[in-house]
């Protein structure tokens, strides 16, 4: 006969963890349906964070200039030094022949001195030092054999020079290449937030900056009228800090040429004259104006004499902007500031309190 039994009814245990798990998933899906809606950043946390990895893509890119600077720099000094090497090898050459010569005619004329001979044959280092073997040596010999040794040794020490400097321009492209590829994925960063925002957003944003690049352009030509006479008739406001001429000569050459870069766009590392990065804008402009100056900010801040109070600038200084001065542009009076700002924007005047990090100090070059 079949037996017949219950089924095993799951225990209490079971159906509590299974009751929990499933109050639980669907917690979870309501909550996950009531953040959905606030999970996407609005316009202004999207630009302040895209105006934070532009701030450390700058960072990045002058310290990208820098260790490019310091490769052109070594790879000239390396092409030198080895210049030099060559050269100094022929006139080694040229020496070796000429004590080969001597030791020639006087084989000719009686044979070679046994002491000639070892200097012939081996290095004349250790024989130089020896005064009983330059006494069997005529004057012309010893000094053929000084020059010799001189050469010998400026030629090593320049071939340690050109070693060393060339493992240090290994060491500065390897951190050249570091600092690019952080520049690029911090802009790649902020391009991916931009991404997420509508083109009303985006609209948005680009109006707001045209209208702020309008009102600096107003302000900063009410205190230089005669520099555009198409904005000359702007009826905006002087600020209280009104410099007027700029401070040199040159200054005001280094400022107009800035000015005719107005609407050329940001590119790190450019050094113009089709695009610019901030320090690249200052170098350059100061360039047209037969002034050498460095390439990084960094560097630019040392060039000069440094004014610490904004009411005492004058068009055509450099001033400079966060506690490590990794953003540099060109005074332009009443308060404004003509500078080539951040990736996606254009050579333009900026209001200093706009700039996004404290203004640091001016350099009057």
């Amino acid at each position: 006969m079949a037996s017949h039994r219950r089924p095993k009814q799951p225990s209490r245990t079971r159906v509590t963890v299974l009751t929990t798990a499933a109050a639980a998933a669907v917690a979870l899906s309501s909550q996950a349906a009531n953040a959905a809606p606030s999970e996407k950043p609005n316009k202004d946390e999207v630009k302040s964070k895209v105006d934070k990895l532009y701030e450390e893509a700058e960072q990045a890119t002058e310290k990208y200039n820098g260790a490019k600077e310091k490769q052109e720099k070594l790879q000239k000094e390396i092409s030198t030094i080895q210049d030099n090497v060559a050269r100094g090898q022929e006139e080694l050459n040229d020496l070796r022949d000429g004590l080969g010569s001597m030791a020639s005619a006087q084989y000719r004329s009686g044979g070679i001195d046994p002491s000639l001979q070892l200097f012939l044959s081996a290095d004349p280092d250790s024989y130089l030092d020896k005064a009983s073997t330059l006494n069997q040596l005529s004057g012309q010999q010893v000094e053929a054999l000084k020059k010799i040794q001189e050469k010998q040794r400026t030629l090593s020490q320049q071939r340690a020079e050109a070693t060393e400097k060339l493992k240090d321009l290994s060491a500065t492209r390897t951190e050249l290449g570091k600092k690019k590829k952080e520049v690029q994925g911090k802009l790649s960063s902020a391009q991916r937030l931009l991404n997420t925002l509508t083109a009303a957003e985006k609209a948005a944003i680009a109006a707001e900056e045209q209208r702020a690049t309008r009102a600096s352009e107003r302000q900063a030509l009410s205190a230089n009228p005669s520099s555009s006479s198409s904005s000359s008739s702007s009826s905006a406001s002087p600020s209280t800090a009104t410099p007027a001429a700029p401070s040199s000569g040159r200054a005001g050459a280094a400022f107009g040429a800035a000015q005719g870069k107005i609407g050329t766009p940001y590119v790190y590392g450019a050094t113009g004259p089709s695009s610019f990065d901030c320090s690249g804008l200052t170098s350059w402009a100061y360039a047209q104006a037969g002034v050498g100056i460095p390439r990084t900010s960094q560097a630019q801040a040392n060039y000069g004499t440094r004014i610490y109070s904004a009411s005492q600038l004058q068009v055509g200084d450099l001033v400079f902007f966060f506690n490590d001065l990794h953003h540099v542009g060109l005074y332009a009076g009443n308060g404004q500031v003509l500078h080539a700002p951040r990736t996606g924007t254009n050579v333009r005047y900026e209001s200093m309190n706009t700039i996004g990090g404290p203004f640091m100090f001016g350099v009057r070059v």
